[in-house]
């Protein structure tokens, strides 16, 4: 006998969202009223309901307390992460950046994962997490790789741009073949024009993105926002007015790196110190 399968996410979130309109409106809240109650937007809350954002165990266990849901949607919420091949701070970000037009990032000491190599992706997890098992790498390095297919397939659908900190070009990640082979591949995504790659040197000076990586997601209809990581978390940032300051921070950024062309010679010379 055939078992029953499990929900997916996509299913999880529609119901997830029909579930919150219910609930909302039984507490007689409208969205933005729900929205200043658990400190969001009025439009997030619209955007959950209708399953075109997926909600966050932090925001979900507000929804909670606000409509004294005993846990339901916490519960819900980490159905879905779960069921995502994607770290659960990331997940919410992964979906945004399919439906995204422009693709916006900044790294400062790893290359951005749109643009790694296999190698570099395993050597980069290997090095976080040490005593994870083969099995587990193999599975990020796997879903890094098919978000990068999916994104880089069709430039105009998102538009990429990465700025990528000398820094992250230098640190060596997996040995000399590793670097070498992934300077080679930066190369090659600049020179077919899947992207617009940029180089900002140590000469660029200091900028308010280099405490940690940043990505910029714009969209046709929705608002823009920003999401940020680190090594073990990541965040995603709907503020306005933090997002605009963000904005400004990137066009800093961009203004103060290597040309495309400048940066695909930077890069060449790169690859030169990798040659044994």
């Amino acid at each position: 006998m055939s078992q029953p399968q499990s929900p997916d996410a996509a299913s999880m979130g529609e119901f997830y969202g029909a579930e919150l309109r219910r609930r909302r409106e039984e507490k007689g809240l409208s969205q933005n009223g729900l929205g200043e109650l658990v400190y969001c937007s009025g439009s997030y809350i619209g955007q959950m309901e209708a399953a075109v954002r997926r909600p966050q165990l932090d925001l979900s266990d507000r929804i909670d307390t606000v409509l004294q849901s005993d846990g339901f949607f916490r519960r819900l919420c980490a159905a879905m992460l779960n069921s995502s091949k994607y770290a659960s701070y990331f997940a919410a970000a992964a979906e945004l950046e399919r439906r995204a037009r422009t693709v916006c990032d900044f790294a400062t000491t790893v290359v951005p994962g749109l643009l790694q190599t296999e190698a570099y992706t395993r050597a980069l997890i290997r090095s976080a997490r040490p005593l994870v098992a083969e099995e587990e790498i193999e599975r990020h390095v796997g879903a890094r790789q098919e978000r990068a297919r999916a994104l880089l397939q069709d430039p105009a659908d998102p538009e990429l741009w990465f700025v990528i900190h000398e820094a992250a070009l230098r640190v060596p990640v997996g040995g000399t073949d590793v670097m070498r082979g992934q300077l080679e591949h930066i190369a090659e995504v600049s020179r077919r024009h899947l992207a617009i790659l940029q180089v900002m040197p140590f000469s660029g000076g200091m900028n308010p993105l280099m405490y940690s990586s940043m990505r910029i997601m714009t969209f046709a209809e929705e608002p823009t926002l920003a999401y940020t990581e680190t090594a073990h978390s990541g965040q995603l940032i709907d503020d306005p007015a933090v997002v605009q300051n963000i904005l400004r921070s990137y066009d800093l950024a961009r203004a103060a790196a290597l040309s495309p062309e400048a940066s695909l010679e930077f890069i060449g010379r790169l690859e030169g110190d990798h040659t044994p």
